[in-house]
């Protein structure tokens, strides 16, 4: 049963992960008494080393835009519970948010011990590498998510924009053909990248 529990609950966090934005997340108030926020910060005086409720509080700091208070809740689950990938996923996320790049890849080669064939991960770890102008390494990321789906539709679009950064013309217009046959909306926002020439 406690086997089932963590696939059950491994599925529901890896189903979460959004790969490309769409609605936002509704914040919750962090402040209110009564509030979800306030029960988790409860629980938490009576029972301080329950990885869950720090994970929980974690998430609800995302909610809220508030990464740094996420990291340091994603680093007391990590404390408790130093094999949870997914915190150092979301932790590597966070980092990226705040534009620390160096620290998200620490934790991302972190949550690839535990999640090697994640294709979000390695989208998302491309970030970093291109926020610290490493753009052969962001290009191998990239394609290393489309090894594992390759119609991962938001990793091939992120893939076309390495290359041209890279200055590689004509690798991206191939990935804009194939993201075409993938996903005609975004593939009509980097056709407009790519200068809207064909």
């Amino acid at each position: 049963m406690i086997r089932l529990c963590c696939v059950l609950l491994l599925v529901l966090a890896l189903l979460s992960c959004k790969e490309r934005p769409q609605e936002e997340a509704r914040p919750v108030s962090i402040d209110a008494t009564g509030s979800v926020y306030g029960e988790i910060k409860e629980r938490l005086l009576r029972e301080p080393n329950n990885p869950d409720l720090w994970y929980h509080l974690a998430d609800l700091y995302e909610r809220n835009g508030a990464y740094r208070e996420e990291i340091e809740a994603l680093k007391k689950t990590l404390q408790l519970k130093p094999d949870m990938g997914y915190a150092y996923f979301k932790m590597a996320v966070a980092y990226n948010r705040l534009s620390m790049p160096d620290e998200a890849l620490d934790a991302f080669k972190k949550a690839m011990k535990y999640m090697p064939q994640n294709p979000v991960l390695y989208n998302n770890m491309a970030i970093a590498y291109g926020k610290k102008g490493l753009i052969q390494e962001e290009i191998r990321s990239l394609k290393k998510a489309l090894s594992l789906r390759p119609g991962y539709a938001t990793a091939r679009y992120n893939l076309a924009i390495a290359y041209l950064k890279a200055g590689n013309r004509d690798a991206a217009m191939e990935e804009y053909r194939r993201l075409k046959e993938i996903d005609e909306g975004l593939a009509g926002q980097l056709l407009k990248e790519l200068g809207g020439k064909r």
